[in-house]
């Protein structure tokens, strides 16, 4: 069932917010790690992980977690 933004409650709308601008801070993060990190420290190819990072939570802490070689 679709829900109307007018139909959340306060608290609703604050944490799909915070959820949001959570979400934008870590991809841009690991965009711009990706981006200034050389190519022989970074585990695959770079535009997969830039893909990846598309994916909700789950690319960015993906990447963080197993894209990046110290």
């Amino acid at each position: 069932m679709a829900r109307r933004w007018s139909d959340l409650t306060e608290a609703q709308r604050r944490t799909l917010l915070t959820m949001g601008v959570v979400q934008v801070a870590m991809a841009g993060a690991a965009w711009t790690d990706l981006a200034m990190r050389p190519r022989e420290f970074v585990r695959g190819r770079k535009l997969w992980w830039a893909l990846a990072i598309l994916v909700n939570f789950a690319g960015p802490l993906a990447y963080f977690r197993w894209g990046r070689r110290t």
